[in-house]
């Protein structure tokens, strides 16, 4: 084990912990709104077919190349590409996928921010019995307001710095034995709560389940491949990090189907959760990201026991982003604290100072920066959301199957994957070597001919 932050305790707590990554606002705010705005039934299989076909078998490689590395997305791709004879020019996995998990975890602390934020407002009973006009009026002024939203942004990046800083036994093993656990108790409570008191559960199934022909189009696909890279925090460097610290007696193939089949239910919960309270109360499914910050807590405060279950709900989206911001610092810090001679902790303090310096440019695009572009037609927000979500994981993505695929020496690649049988094994090599790239690079293609 090269780094110093230590190893998992068990597969239970890696899966737990690689859930809580791939658990968080992609699977709880984000996910919601983009089925909402590309028509429901069809972009959900679209992004199940993302999952099976594409997500899975990248999941398992990475895995493989932390478990393999034993060092941080960068080291590990050095380590590897030399024992494989390999162009030291593979190292350009590692960073992109430290670069992507900080840049994303930049904006996601501004958007984790307002989650934290709605949490204590909802407790304070600020949407009893409120309307449309004042819940969106609420939603405006707050973040309209420069201050507030850099008061939140700032209060969500220290939470996740003080347990990043305590390293995998004392920090992110102890978070995740608490939040994953009381993650999925909220989730499958506020399901029964949806389908007892919306009256429209089986609409907001329908919607989800049902898909339209008429609604399908390249960038609905495209979309849904960025969903699930989001989503399973594939590219980012998080999963291969969170694989160094796996005991070599753990299998990989099944605990990266487990967190995949996890990540994927708590996306459709999260789903089979809003839509029918957004039915039930006549609101737009296609509302956009405010779906969870104006329609849900108008929702919430028109409903007998909304107070309560709204609370639960916003504690829900707290935990989940805690989950996931912890795991897409994780690269950046255990490469920091290798290569500089930081200890664990100063390097978690550097990296979420910094991820918090470059939040400010996102937490500012909502209000004073709000006509500053950086890429064409994009504030500074949608601009980190962009070349992340939508440049570097998927591209991040195809240089993963491809040097698993085609250029890892074969022994390390089938002694990490010992228990997978051989047929098996063959079958996720030709997925990684063609379908994978092949399917990335076809969704790319519909997106720019649709």
């Amino acid at each position: 084990m090269n780094n110093s932050s230590g190893m998992w305790s068990s597969r239970l707590i890696f899966v737990l912990a690689a859930a809580g990554s791939a658990v968080g606002l992609g699977n709880i705010w984000r996910f919601p709104y983009v089925t909402g705005e590309n028509g429901g039934g069809v972009f959900v299989i679209a992004y199940l077919l993302c999952i099976a076909v594409i997500g899975l078998p990248i999941m398992i490689a990475e895995i493989v190349l932390g478990r393999a590395g034993r060092s941080s997305p960068i080291s590990s791709m050095q380590i590897l590409a030399r024992r494989s004879y390999a162009n030291s020019g593979w190292q350009l996995i590692g960073w992109m996928g430290v670069i992507a998990g900080f840049m994303i975890l930049s904006f996601y602390s501004v958007i984790a921010g307002w989650a934290l934020a709605y949490l204590i407002k909802m407790m304070q009973g600020l949407f009893v019995e409120i309307d449309s006009v004042a819940a969106e009026s609420l939603f405006e002024n707050f973040i309209g307001s420069p201050q507030r939203l850099i008061f939140w942004h700032t209060a969500f990046m220290s939470l996740t710095i003080i347990i990043t800083a305590r390293g995998v036994g004392r920090g992110l093993e102890k978070a995740v034995k608490f939040l994953m656990p009381g993650l999925f108790f909220l989730l499958v409570l506020l399901v029964f709560w949806a389908a007892a008191t919306s009256g429209h559960f089986l609409e907001g199934l329908d919607f989800m389940f049902s898909p339209k022909p008429e609604d399908f189009s390249g960038d609905s696909v495209f979309l849904a491949m960025g969903q699930a890279f989001f989503t399973l925090s594939l590219g980012m460097g998080a999963i291969m990090a969170y694989g160094a610290y796996l005991p070599q007696s753990s299998g990989i193939a099944s605990s990266a189907l487990t967190i995949g089949v996890l990540d994927t239910i708590v996306a459709l919960l999260s789903g089979m959760i809003i839509f029918p309270i957004v039915f039930a109360n006549q609101l737009e499914p296609s509302a956009g990201p405010g779906l969870m910050f104006v329609s849900l807590p108008l929702a919430f405060g028109n409903m007998l026991g909304g107070q309560i279950f709204g609370s639960l709900f916003f504690l829900l989206v707290t935990f989940a982003a805690i989950t996931s911001a912890i795991s897409i610092s994780e690269p950046a810090i255990a490469w920091l604290s290798e290569k500089r001679r930081l200890s664990r902790a100063a390097s978690a303090y550097l990296i979420g100072f910094l991820a918090w310096i470059l939040g400010l440019g996102s937490a500012l695009s909502f209000n004073i920066m709000n006509e500053f572009t950086l890429l064409p037609d994009k504030t500074f927000f949608d601009s980190m959301d962009f070349l992340s979500n939508n440049i570097l994981l998927p591209f991040g993505g195809i240089l993963i199957s491809l040097f698993v695929g085609w250029r890892l020496d074969k022994e390390i690649l089938s002694s990490q994957l010992s228990e997978v049988p051989s047929w098996l094994l063959k079958s996720l090599v030709f997925s990684l070597r063609f379908v994978a790239p092949g399917g990335i690079f076809l969704v790319i293609a519909m997106t720019f001919v649709s």
